[in-house]
């Protein structure tokens, strides 16, 4: 017999499921894909991390399009770094904002991985932490598996007995870990994850809850390696993780979110001695820097970086793709604003950055999708 609590999150997911085809709202990919982002040009204020975000001016061997249409963002393995020097990396934010009834469709051939290595792809909300953050994909060093999560204020929970099949852990989202659900679907990250040709994430952001689906490349299903300018939902089946509105309201607890894709070394989660010596093994104390940021890291540093054959987001409607002040500004399939987000441009450039350790306490790796049919045949 379902609970009281289990009745509402499945009506309310059957609600959102009466939409399950979403339309083309924004797509990255190809030689514009960066035309819809605006580079951070800061060092690394948000996670203490050892690296500087370069400018796009500077970005020219760390952010590109290479031969294949494939965007590629690296660490700079290239150059020496002096002692108590910091290594140039890239941070970008999208120009666009996405309201409720939006799905994020990544695919990606490779992610950074390796000792001191810590990439990101999220989302925030334009007054960050206060309106929510999505960690979509998230690991550091030598990990196997991704890790998702969902940060907010005090007062969103993680839901028991949700069906998905990733494993959660903390239940409090607004704690510094975040409610996080580790992925258990295999080659989800690191070398296996690149060996196994990569692989697809699909989030749904919408007010019945937050979803997030992953699939190893072999098992991307059909209505995902079709999808140009529409996507159907419906066939999914139980998402990696699930965050129900029934115990965590999102319109409450959530803005309209930019998306993120980051590398940073060391800082407050890969640089810290015992995560960093579980995978890399040196327990000396600032192993994480003193092994691999500085001298040249040409080694160290050959597999950080994201090589992403698209970003594609699909909405309800079209409206969901707005400026920081929440005005829908029309898009292209490009990947380019065709109205002008200046607004949202110095969002993406400021926020959180007024407070470097919010992002410690926001620390989370989190984000998950609910089964339609898997709840309709329960």
């Amino acid at each position: 017999m379902l609970s009281a609590r289990s009745a509402t999150t499945l009506l309310s997911f059957a609600t959102a499921v009466l939409g399950a085809n979403f339309s083309l709202v924004q797509d990255y990919s190809g030689n514009g894909f960066f035309d819809g982002w605006d580079f951070y040009g800061n060092y690394d204020n948000l996670t203490n991390g050892d690296v500087t975000y370069v400018n796009q001016t500077n970005a020219t061997n760390l952010a590109y399009v290479n031969a294949g249409g494939q965007a590629i963002i690296k660490v700079d393995n290239t150059s020496f770094v002096p002692y108590n020097e910091k290594r140039d990396s890239v941070r970008i934010t999208s120009k666009d904002y996405f309201e409720t009834g939006t799905i994020w469709v990544i695919d990606a051939a490779h992610l950074p991985f390796g000792c001191s290595v810590w990439p990101s792809i999220w989302t925030k909300g334009n007054n960050w932490p206060t309106n929510g953050e999505i960690d979509i994909i998230e690991g550091v060093n030598l990990m196997t598996y991704n890790q998702m999560a969902l940060h907010t204020q005090s007062g969103c929970l993680a839901a028991n007995g949700t069906n998905e099949t990733g494993e959660q852990g903390g239940g409090d989202c607004s704690t510094s870990a975040g409610c996080t659900v580790i992925e258990k679907t295999a080659n989800s990250y690191g070398e296996a994850f690149a060996t196994n040709g990569g692989g697809v994430w699909a989030t749904q952001f919408d007010t019945s809850g937050i979803y997030i689906w992953f699939w190893g490349r072999a098992n991307v299903p059909a209505s995902v390696t079709t999808a140009t300018d529409s996507i159907d939902i419906s066939s999914w089946g139980a998402p990696s993780a699930s965050w129900p509105a029934s115990s965590c309201s999102i319109p409450e607890f959530f803005g309209a979110q930019q998306l993120v894709i980051d590398i940073t070394l060391c800082g407050d989660w890969a640089g810290v001695s015992s995560i960093y010596a579980a995978t890399c093994t040196d327990t000396a104390t600032n192993a994480c820097y003193l092994d691999n940021v500085i001298n040249n890291g040409t080694s160290q540093y050959a597999n950080a970086y994201f090589e992403i054959n698209y970003i594609r987001a699909f909405g309800a409607n079209s409206s969901v793709v707005v400026d920081s002040s929440g005005s829908a500004v029309g898009t292209s399939a490009a990947g380019s604003t065709a109205t002008a987000t200046g607004a949202g441009a110095s969002a993406s450039t400021t926020s959180g950055a007024a407070d470097p350790t919010a992002r410690a306490l926001w620390l989370a790796y989190t984000v998950g999708v609910v089964s339609v049919l898997s709840w309709v045949v329960l």
